[in-house]
């Protein structure tokens, strides 16, 4: 409570002839604003009589144009805030022509503000647009008592927010809130040279699926965050739309990838120091034996680093043959002596990625060349020693390489140059203390978070990180978001620290603004942790996509039901009044619900595999909170799906039992266009094509488990679907020409 700034004001001055409008404001208004933090300069000003000219009133034949003068427009960081007119000790100011006067000035295109109020000096009065009641009113003789209320509603803080909101939104039309969710998108890795082959990592986002999340959610010139962010796809593909973005992870490597990648170069110096690196490379590279051991002595190499417990092997060194470290150590000692600080860099990054494949866990693909092939950390999650070892020469290895990333640089150039890179921040961090960003200061977050024991990042990572000088603390492994791992963590030390990352990006984003939030994991747990954490901080769900990953996982493969066939994008709002997660009851609700949502995956993809309906149900559990029973009571689906469906062994997909209805609600024209293409297919098969009254006939009796069709409904949806195979037969049309309009 503030003291009382009248205190030594007679207020039965106002009841004389001589104290006026003019006296109001000077001797009451005047301190009151400067009370509440405005002044005539700063970021709070107060602007006095202003004149604006009435859009819509005119006078006379010659059309002269009303000017009208508020006698205050509060300004707060350069943008309107709120008005306040001054009246005399006898005039109204509750309801009434000055009412309407100050509505007026608010409503005005110049000006636009939510709050308008008067003062007759005895009384203040402040209402917002489009609200009959007045949300604030009092006695000035009385100010103490309401000082708080006061503050809560005019104080400029309070409004400094919700201009940046305001700022935010005002940009052609572009509706943050009312951004669609997008549907399941195809994956295009290979399409990109800037990310395609250029360094092997542990978990890699699709390109295009980044990119089409950051231009749906954003507009150019909003800041993009991805405080995991591993290899860099959201940094990158940020940038490459026209935003600005900040790349934090706790893993040098991933950091190293991403900033050597972007640091831009004179491409025919780069080249120039390439060949020189390979005139001196092939000359002198160790070869014999002696040649070898001369090279260990002289090269440095990293030696003596413990690997995890789960490694094949013991230390670094015994990840590679004495040539390969020899080899590699004096191709290192050639690449650090160029002088230009970007070219080394990406010569560096060149070497690194050659390093992916000159060790002993490199196992190459079995169906394809030699040179095609992965680590064991990427492929298999630790250090295993391949079984059958290839050996690759180091130089041509590492000539292919360069040639990767000189044309993935040369793709980006255009558009990341020297000053797009000094915009955007690659920091070394932790995601649970974002220290270096300020409050609301992001416009989107999209990210890929560790789950669990996936993958220990930082333990995988020694080998790379290790060859490139590059630090990693006993401080980032009590820092690194995982379970297990060196530090041996638990699932509470995992929970917390990823809620203290949630909280962290709530803190950062802005409000009515986006989180996406890559999820790939099965096991129910997890969900709840994300989903349950970010509504408790204040994000509003608002909905889950499942993406695929363009990947077919080993467990994928074994058709496990509990195995989540790509991956689910998870959408979250920082709203100011978030809406929670419907949640469903147990029991027969759960059970009707597996049963509603199998028979409309089947409806739509006419025939569900069994990875469809497993993403299916996990959506659909996740999103209204039973998946711990669906895991637990349901987790073997086989039982509902072999007594409930019928199986296509050459599809491999799963059908309503032929001559059986649905049996739950699904649409009409749904259910009508599943049972004419079922019993087209059926009846091909057999070399047959039926007449109309033959497909209506099947048809109709299989639909009464709701509305009632007529034969039109069946006839409009067959001619959508067949064509003519005679005069009154039909055959099913080319199921690629198909669309049942399922959405």
């Amino acid at each position: 409570m503030s003291k009382n700034i009248f205190q030594d004001l007679d207020f039965n001055l106002l009841n004389g002839e001589n104290f006026k409008e003019d006296s109001v404001r000077e001797v009451l208004i005047n301190p009151f604003l400067q009370s509440l933090g405005y002044d005539v300069q700063g970021d709070f000003i107060i602007i006095r009589s202003k004149h604006v000219r009435n859009p819509y009133v005119y006078i006379g034949t010659s059309k002269k144009q009303i000017t009208q003068i508020p006698d205050y427009i509060l300004e707060v960081k350069g943008e309107y805030a709120w008005v306040l007119d001054a009246k005399a000790p006898n005039e109204d100011i509750t309801t009434g022509q000055n009412v309407e006067q100050v509505y007026s000035y608010a409503l005005h295109p110049d000006i636009k503000v939510m709050f308008y109020a008067l003062c007759n000096g005895h009384e203040f009065i402040l209402f917002k647009m489009n609200e009959k009641e007045p949300v604030l009113y009092f006695h000035l003789s009385e100010i103490e008592k309401h000082w708080d209320k006061i503050k809560t509603h005019l104080s400029p803080q309070v409004f400094i927010k919700e201009i940046e909101i305001k700022k935010n939104n005002n940009n052609n039309g572009f509706d943050y809130l009312t951004r669609k969710i997008l549907p399941e998108l195809p994956v295009r890795k290979r399409a990109s040279r800037r990310h395609f082959g250029v360094h092997g990592y542990f978990t890699k986002q699709s390109w295009n699926v980044v990119q089409e999340y950051i231009k749906n959610f954003t507009k150019p010139g909003d800041i993009v965050l991805d405080p995991y962010g591993g290899s860099g796809v959201t940094l990158v593909e940020a940038l490459m739309t026209g935003r600005k973005a900040i790349h934090i992870d706790i893993n040098p490597m991933a950091n190293f990838i991403v900033d050597s990648l972007l640091s831009p170069v004179d491409f025919k110096k780069m080249q120039d120091e390439f060949e020189s690196i390979k005139i001196a490379y092939k000359q002198h590279h160790p070869v014999k034996k002696d040649e070898i051991n001369n090279a260990l002595k002289k090269y440095k190499y990293p030696r003596g680093l413990k690997l995890p417990k789960n490694s094949d092997v013991d230390k670094i060194e015994d990840l590679f043959t004495p040539l390969q470290l020899a080899q590699l150590s004096y191709l290192k000692f050639l690449i650090k002596k160029v002088k230009d600080k970007n070219i080394k860099k990406t010569l560096l990054l060149v070497f690194s990625t050659t390093i992916t494949k000159i060790n002993k866990t490199y196992h190459h693909s079995s169906y394809a060349s030699p040179n095609a092939g992965n680590a064991a950390p990427f492929a298999y999650y630790r250090y295993r020693i391949a079984p059958k070892p290839v050996k690759l020469d180091v130089w041509k290895t590492y000539e292919g390489k360069f040639d990767r990333i000189l044309k993935a640089k040369q793709e980006i150039s255009p558009i990341i140059n020297q000053e797009v890179y000094h915009n955007s921040k690659i920091l070394k961090g932790t995601a649970t203390n974002l220290k270096d960003i300020e409050t609301e200061s992001i416009d989107y977050i999209y990210t890929d978070p560790p789950y669990g024991t996936k993958i220990p990042y930082l333990d995988l990572s020694i080998m790379w990180n290790a060859w490139l000088d590059l630090e990693v603390a006993n401080e980032d492994f009590d820092l690194e978001v995982i379970e297990n791992g060196t530090k041996d963590k638990s699932f509470e030390d995992y929970s917390r620290l990823l809620t203290k990352s949630i909280e962290e990006m709530y803190r950062v984003l802005k409000f009515d603004r986006w989180m996406s939030f890559v999820f790939a994991h099965k096991d129910p747990k997890y969900w709840h942790l994300i989903v349950n954490t970010a509504e408790s901080v204040g994000f509003e769900y608002a909905g889950v996509v499942p993406q695929p990953n363009g990947q077919t996982s080993f467990k994928k493969r074994t058709m496990t039901f509990s195995v989540l066939a790509g991956q689910l994008i998870i959408n979250f709002k920082k709203v100011r009044t978030p809406e929670a997660l419907p949640k469903v009851k147990n029991g027969i609700h759960v059970y009707r619900t597996i049963i509603r949502t199998i028979e409309s995956v089947i409806a739509k993809n006419h025939g569900a595999k069994l990875e469809e309906i497993n993403n299916a149900l996990i959506i659909k559990g996740l999103e209204n909170g039973f998946l711990d029973t669906l895991s637990k009571e349901y987790k073997d689906l086989t039982p509902i799906l072999t007594s409930e469906f019928e199986y296509d062994s050459f599809t491999e997909k799963f059908h309503i039992i032929h001559n059986q209805k649905f049996q739950t609600n699904i649409p009409l024209i749904l259910r009508i266009k599943y049972f004419i293409i079922s019993y087209l297919r059926k009846k091909e098969i057999e070399g047959k094509y039926p007449s109309t009254d033959e497909i209506i006939l099947h048809v109709m009796p299989l639909l009464r488990n709701g509305d009632t069709p007529i034969d039109q409904n069946i006839l409009d949806e067959l001619e959508k679907l067949a064509d003519k195979a005679g005069k009154d037969n039909w055959r099913l049309r080319n199921s690629s020409q198909i669309s049942l309009g399922f959405h």
